[in-house]
């Protein structure tokens, strides 16, 4: 895909949690009204965001380049040295030129918190000579391999690792990556960069590292950045950004800084135009129920599970179905199941239900609308006769509205870690995860630990929290609207209005992960799933 001017590739959207301020919802129209066609998404150390970012980015008609700021351990990533002045991890940008390296890329991040997790999800260059193919590699920020030697003066170390990465992605696959920001070690780190691409033909590219949408925004990302670190505005010693550059850079700004390095500012456009990795949200990842000897199929299979559940929880309950009510509804709904692919879905999680129930884990009934599901109550899914009560198999599955079914099961909460146990042995643990879940900064607990990084007293922090109304949906905007107390406070002391106005830049974005379905977040109304 062509691209042309220059394209945003080292970006933090709001999923750099507690780091990066980018909300994509309002990234989208910024970059649109700057002109920009394609931009990149790189987190650190994480692909959260990223499905987000690729279907909104797709939605306005431009152009996402999928990737990652990883961090790669100094030598191994099963090294966990302690010891004080030593180095845990460096940065490294990855970014997916087709469907392998994205592949790639969600391998290397899994790897990097299954093997080698130290303070941060770490990979290291044993899984990059694995996974390297279909990737683009920059040498990223002052945190990066090679800028870090430049800064302690080990240039032939940093011309070796140059080499390296540019032998082991392939040329034109790596690239120096010089920053558009006015740190004095970033102007040495620059100036070395550029002197090392012409000794060595390794090509530059220009990033600037965005981290916030615009420039008036370094305050609220300032407060987020001690929210992180558990420090407060006023601690001199506290980790900061050192300037306020880290925005997203119109093109005429980011060519204005590189003006007599303008093949950095095309390589950008070069860059996104070979990035086209895709995500496929069409076809159904299943993984393959095993049929007992003597069935033909997985549908015959599951017709004969469905007809011995019908005969015991209808017929052997003595329910009338002279008029054929029930069989009818089963046919219909085992035509549509197999017909829409979802034949494995219904087995594997009859399967697992079975197993809990077997070993006497309690289960629940069955919630939502996989009630309505006549074949799941004779499976044992459910519980429910939907025909009793009247509820409809189509909320659940229907051949119009193409989407995945998702049965609400409630396990035991001390025994549910048995059942995942039972379905990783079974189907593998490539195709086992848990559904990671996001605490936000919602509006009470926003005022709360922003109060606390500008070193307001909590009860006066507290007392402005508890003029938010409770409830779900309820935001600062709406709280200032319904409560006059707060909305006189905000209008009156400038201390106040201060906080306020941090909070409603903060607001919403994601604080933290947890697993959806943990005790600690349900029916929270600051968790959103991703």
């Amino acid at each position: 895909m062509e691209q042309t001017g220059f394209t945003h590739l080292h970006l933090h959207t709001e999923y750099s949690m507690l780091d990066g301020a980018i909300r994509i919802k309002d990234l989208i129209p910024r970059l649109k009204e700057m002109g920009m066609t394609s931009c990149a998404i790189t987190d650190h150390g994480v692909m959260h965001g990223t499905v987000a970012f690729y279907k909104a980015m797709k939605a306005e008609g431009l152009h996402p380049v999928i990737g990652c700021e990883v961090y790669v351990a100094p030598t191994s990533r099963a090294d966990k040295d302690p010891s004080p002045n030593k180095r845990d991890y460096h940065h490294m940008i990855l970014l997916a030129r087709n469907n392998e390296g994205l592949r790639n890329l969600n391998r290397l991040c899994t790897a990097g918190f299954t093997e080698g997790f130290y303070k941060k999800p770490r990979i290291d260059n044993e899984l990059l000579e694995r996974w390297h193919d279909g990737l683009i590699c920059l040498s990223a920020c002052l945190a990066g391999k090679i800028p870090s030697l430049i800064m302690e003066g080990k240039m032939e170390e940093a011309y070796k690792t140059a080499r390296y990465y540019d032998e082991l992605f392939g040329r034109g696959y790596f690239y120096l990556e010089i920053q558009s920001n006015t740190i004095n070690s970033q102007a040495i780190v620059n100036s070395a960069l550029v002197k090392m691409s012409r000794d060595t033909g390794i090509p530059l590219v220009a990033t600037n590292d965005c981290h916030y949408l615009r420039k008036e925004d370094a305050e609220a990302h300032d407060i987020l950045l001690c929210m992180q670190t558990g420090a407060k505005l006023d601690d001199k010693s506290r980790m900061r950004m050192e300037t306020n550059d880290f925005y997203v850079k119109s093109e005429t700004e980011m060519r204005r800084f590189f003006n007599d390095i303008p093949e950095a500012i095309e390589n950008t456009a070069l860059i996104a135009s070979m990035c086209d990795a895709q995500y496929d949200f069409d076809t159904i990842h299943l993984p393959k129920y095993g049929v007992p000897e003597g069935f033909a199929d997985n549908r015959e299979y599951l017709a004969h599970l469905t007809q011995e559940g019908l005969a015991s929880k209808v017929y052997g309950r003595g329910i009338d179905d002279s008029d054929g009510t029930y069989k009818k509804r089963v046919e219909y709904e085992l035509s549509v199941i197999n017909k829409m692919g979802y034949t494995d879905y219904y087995l594997i999680v009859w399967d697992f239900i079975n197993y809990a129930r077997k070993n006497d884990i309690p289960v629940g009934p069955g919630r939502g609308s996989g009630a309505g599901s006549l074949v799941a109550f004779c499976l044992g899914i459910t519980n429910i006769d939907p025909i009793r009560y009247s509820l409809v198999f189509e909320r659940f599955l229907n051949i119009e509205r193409v989407s995945m079914p998702d049965f609400d099961i409630d396990f035991c909460v001390d025994r549910r870690g048995e059942v995942m146990d039972y379905v990783t042995a079974k189907y593998g643990r490539d195709k086992v995860c848990q559904v990671l879940a996001f605490d936000t900064l919602a509006a009470r607990q926003c005022i709360k630990d922003v109060a606390k990084v500008m070193g307001i007293p909590l009860s006066e922090a507290d007392a402005l929290a508890k003029m938010i109304p409770e409830g779900v949906g309820v935001t600062l905007s709406k709280a200032l609207q319904v409560n006059t107390e707060l909305k006189r406070k905000y209008d009156t002391e400038m201390q106040t209005r201060k906080l306020i106005d941090y909070c409603l830049k903060l607001e919403g974005l994601p604080r933290h992960t947890t697993k959806l379905g943990s005790p600690d977040h349900r029916h929270r109304p600051d968790v959103h799933q991703g």
